[in-house]
């Protein structure tokens, strides 16, 4: 058997599916998963020739695989080379792309550095082997600077910059890596004075001002009926475009999103960028909606044209602004306007509705996942609806596509994304019972963040461009605060008892729970950096245009959260659960924290867990596991294997477990059976 070392891509269901699990590993600094891999080493030729023969030979060999799971921070760094000398190219994206949460560049670089040294220094015949290793770790180096150059980009002093320049000059003798390094740094000193010159306000003089409004082409003001649907969604595709492809997918990990790490100080600001233009189109939609106080004939026609707009957004493949159209639609203020919704057609309402199916929060957003993973990479959207009528224009539609060669790119809701890199960074450990880092984790958010790298490329199909008219009557809407959109919903149709009793029930020829806006993913950047979740009270202090996700917020917070903004994340081995801690003091509380349940762990493990989660300080034998099905809960045996034990039949739906002292957990069971009794005595 072949000893070699060959880091994982990332993608761990691959690597299981091409090996098999042999054991684990651990030497000083790390931890490693070694699979067998079975590697053919015959040619064709010499198969055609073996097979000749009157005896046959063996076709493969077994190689050893190793995968790093965990290990120390220079552990990792040295990993980037294999013991055969080589760059594993999945292993390097990975690190390259998760190590801003566990390291900084300037100590990534000087381990490289110091890696190089040492190699260099070695008192020993020069090899072939060893060559090759210090060409790797300049290579690492060299991609390291082209895929990430914005990690070296350290105004005013750039360390980084300097540091590498030097050791190319003195140490590697590569005068090309040294004039890279040079550039890099004079490049960013460039656009750094530019910025700064950019910042100092210009002023027209009066004069100047005169002539410039006599010269420029005169424009009417906008009016909304006025501006075609098509041009109301390319206009904001084009700018949702833009921003999505200016997201730095590292920007989107759960310890930088949530800001768990405060070490750099610094704000996502790629992320920020597309969330603010989430909140600029869904607080629009309300305003526009709510500034008609006095007319229901005229928001029935704002709310008509809305939906006609997310309906081209579909079109267009831009899941952002349609999400923040229905967002704004679903908003508490608009939402009970139940007089207004009743006026409004019967066939928009059923297109609404089929559009407010596919932005559901339902079962982990499962309806978006599905369309985005079928029409990511596609040509053009699948355009199959319910409504006859539609359904013959979107052929017409297509058609239309097709014979212009018109190709649709993707736009996706980045709140997606977010929620699952949030879920797996609160779940999984940073660093695991050695004290050593979990790359394994690091491996599952590569995951993620190469999906918003595919969507990234889809995005720059679209070619629409900024209508700057358009957009300076799109930012002149004057929008309302949650206080003033609940008052002026409530001038519009004033809260009645009967209102207030019905509310939750209320029904716009759809499911009301479609509509509960407690589920709405609606990002909004407040200055106080709360966390708020809309509601359906006719109360203003619990009407909100806040999020489930704000850019503040902690991973803790997001998934503490008693809505259902998040489900269970599942992989071949494992799988994300949301748990609740019932004690005598404690009990009636319904808080979830989410923590990370493999195929290995049994009740004990998970109590425990559970136990470290909430901070609880008490003996993991006095509490019992139930899982909490919609109907009844399932009592978790103490030595059972809680990934098998669990109820999994329908894998969309949350997975919830609650961790209850033996005491209430004997209370509950004697009150359900004295309800029984009292239900046979009944009958």
């Amino acid at each position: 058997m072949n000893d070699e070392q060959v880091m994982d891509s990332g993608h761990h269901e691959n690597q299981e599916d091409a090996s098999k699990f042999w054991s684990e590993e651990r030497e000083n600094g790390a931890v490693y998963n070694v699979y067998l891999k079975k590697v053919t080493y015959k040619s064709a030729t010499d198969l055609e020739y073996e097979q000749s023969r009157e005896f046959s030979h063996l076709m493969w060999e077994t190689h050893k695989v190793r995968v790093i799971k965990s290990g120390t921070l220079s552990k990792l760094v040295e990993s980037l080379v294999t013991v055969k000398g080589e760059m594993d190219s999945c292993y390097v994206n990975v690190f390259l792309a998760t190590y801003r949460t566990f390291a900084t560049p300037h100590q990534v670089l000087n381990l490289l550095i110091e890696r190089y040294k040492i190699l260099k220094s070695e008192d020993k015949e020069k090899t072939e082997l060893h060559d090759v290793q210090l060409k790797t770790i300049k290579s690492v180096i060299s991609v390291w600077l082209d895929t990430y150059p914005e990690d070296f980009r350290e105004d005013p002093d750039y360390p980084c910059l300097q540091m590498l320049e030097k050791f190319a000059q003195e140490c590697m003798e590569d005068r090309d890596l040294a004039f890279r390094a040079k550039h890099k740094e004079e490049r960013f000193r460039k656009e750094a004075q530019q910025n700064r010159d950019i910042k100092v306000e210009f002023r027209f003089s009066i004069c100047d001002e005169v002539d410039h409004m006599i010269d420029s082409e005169y424009h009417p003001p906008l009016d909304f009926f006025d501006i075609s649907n098509q041009r109301f969604a390319e206009q904001l595709t084009c700018k949702d475009a833009f921003l999505f492809r200016k997201v730095i997918p590292h920007h989107c990990l759960g310890a930088v999103w949530a800001r768990r790490d405060r070490k750099s100080g610094r704000e996502p600001p790629t992320v920020l960028a597309t969330i603010e233009q989430f909140n600029r189109v869904s607080l629009r939609v309300t305003a526009t909606i709510l500034k008609q106080s006095e007319r229901k004939a005229a928001r029935v026609r704002v709310i008509t044209k809305w939906i006609e707009i997310a309906m081209e957004l579909r079109d267009l493949k831009n899941f952002s602004s349609l999400k923040a159209i229905i967002s704004g639609l679903q908003a508490h203020p608009v939402y009970r306007l139940r007089k207004t919704w009743a006026a409004v057609p019967k066939e928009t309402l059923a297109l609404f509705e089929e559009l407010s199916e596919l932005c559901s929060e339902e079962n982990n957003q499962i309806a978006s996942r599905e369309i985005l993973m079928k029409e990511a990479t596609a040509k053009f959207p699948d355009l199959e609806c319910s409504n006859k009528t539609l359904k013959k224009k979107n052929m017409l539609k297509r058609q239309s596509w097709i014979e212009k060669g018109i190709i649709q790119g993707t736009v996706p809701y980045l709140g997606t994304f977010l929620t699952d890199l949030t879920m797996m960074d609160t779940a999984m450990p940073d660093v695991t019972e050695n004290i050593q880092i979990n790359f394994e984790k690091k491996r599952k958010e590569f995951e993620v963040l190469a999906q918003i790298k595919l969507l990234q490329l889809a995005a720059q199909i679209y070619h629409f461009k900024d209508d700057t008219q358009f957009w300076l009557w799109f930012d002149a809407i004057r929008v309302y605060d949650e206080n003033e959109s609940h008052d002026l919903s409530c001038i519009i149709e004033p809260p009645t008892d009967e209102v207030k009793i019905k509310k939750k029930s209320a029904s716009l020829g759809h499911k009301p729970s479609k509509w509960d806006t407690a589920k709405l993913p609606q990002f909004v950047c407040t200055h106080d950096d709360g966390l708020s979740v809309t509601s359906l009270s006719d109360s203003p202090v619990s009407v909100s245009t806040g999020p489930l996700i704000s850019h503040s917020s902690s991973a803790s917070s997001l998934l503490s959260s008693d809505s259902d903004v998040t489900s269970p994340y599942r992989f071949p081995d494992s799988c994300i659960i949301k748990v609740s801690v019932q004690t005598e003091e404690s009990s009636g509380t319904h808080v979830y924290k989410s923590i990370m349940l493999s195929n290995t762990d049994h009740t004990h493990t998970v109590i425990k867990k559970s136990l470290e989660k909430y901070s609880i300080e008490r003996c993991q034998e006095d509490f019992t596991l139930s899982q909490i099905l919609p109907d009844k809960e399932l009592l978790i045996p103490s030595k059972a294997n809680v990934f098998y034990a669990m109820n999994n039949n329908n894998p969309n739906s949350d997975l919830n477990f609650v961790v209850r002292t033996k005491s209430c957990q004997e209370a509950l069971s004697k009150k359900r059976k004295s309800r029984g009794k009292l239900k046979k005595l009944s009958l």
